[in-house]
């Protein structure tokens, strides 16, 4: 009798721990199956140096950090071989995801097949690449509407015509998309355009080479630049050489360009955007396609003119 108790004993608690460790098991695979994933992203632009993208930047750093994830950001400052290692870089640190503004829509095309090789989802902002067919979405303004409205603008203004300079970035494509536009609404409307160069996008190249075309051109009655630190770069050229009555345009709608506006000064409107929507958008696009939700091709953000007459409804202190 007794050792018929002690085995009924020794299977009770058998059972017993068996059950435990069933339990433990089930409580475990629980819990680790309700652990949230942390992403890693990455996040290269043509350059840091430019404010537009320190604020792109800041709005995506905000919406990841928000989520408990991180973002590593790089400044290859306009040089595209460095971006390219960059990315490199990137990609061997595992991240999930990568945002890309590239410093040339051509350049940049081995280190995008890199990243398709590593099966990175490639979120495109702001500045298109050539081949559109390798990256997940574009997120973007409307380039071409922002040149555009400045052109409207400058045939009201100069409704007979005049001497015009365009100051580009060939190796931007939101640039070259932004000079299109311009050029589509100027035609027809007696425009002559006696220089039209490369600023690189850079408030410095464009001082100096607006300074150089004033010493040739006398007579000029506009610039167009290609964004706004190049419309302050001949901005500040046309001030050094005291001249009065040209009339300035940029792209952006960055506070200082915003400033110059209020000021009544030779700036006088600027295609805006809003590097905060592009930013907060392109995070939005992220999350969606890591969830394996279905994305759009391509996200269209909208841009306006900021002139004189409506300066005020943006502020001057920061980006709309």
């Amino acid at each position: 009798m007794k050792k018929l108790m002690i085995l009924l004993l020794t299977v009770l608690l058998t059972f017993a721990v068996s059950a435990c460790s069933s339990n433990s098991d089930k409580t475990s695979g629980s819990n680790s199956g309700s652990k949230k994933k942390h992403y890693v992203f990455g996040y290269t632009s043509m350059t840091q140096n430019n404010p537009y993208f320190q604020v792109v930047e800041k709005a995506i750093r905000k919406k990841v950090e928000a989520n408990g994830d991180k973002l590593i950001t790089t400044n290859p400052a306009m040089d595209q071989e460095k971006q390219i290692n960059q990315i490199e870089d990137l990609i061997s640190q595992n991240v999930d995801a990568i945002f890309l503004n590239p410093v040339d829509w051509e350049g940049i095309q081995p280190a995008l097949v890199e990243l398709k090789n590593a099966n990175i989802p490639i979120i495109n902002f702001d500045a298109e690449v050539k081949d559109q067919g390798i990256v997940t979405a574009y997120v973007g303004s409307d380039n071409k509407n922002a040149g555009k409205v400045d052109g409207e603008d400058l045939v009201k203004r100069f409704p007979n015509g005049g001497k015009i300079v365009i100051l580009d970035s060939p190796t931007m494509n939101s640039v070259n998309d932004r000079i299109s536009g311009f050029m589509e609404a100027i035609k027809g409307h007696n425009f002559d355009i006696v220089a039209q160069q490369d600023a690189k996008g850079d408030l410095q190249t464009a001082m100096n080479k607006m300074a150089d075309i004033l010493q040739s051109h006398t007579d000029i009655i506009a610039v167009m630049g290609g964004n706004d630190p190049t419309a302050l770069g001949a901005l500040a050229a046309a001030k050094a050489a005291n001249k009065k009555d040209i009339a300035i345009y940029g792209v952006d709608g960055s506070p200082d360009a915003k400033k110059e506006i209020a000021n009544g000064g030779l700036l006088i409107g600027t295609g805006a955007q809003s590097p905060i929507n592009i930013g907060e958008k392109s995070v939005d696009v992220a999350y969606q396609v890591l969830k394996g939700k279905k994305v759009d091709k391509r996200y269209p953000i909208e841009t306006f003119l900021i002139n004189k007459d409506n300066v005020n409804k943006y502020g001057t202190d920061g980006w709309q």
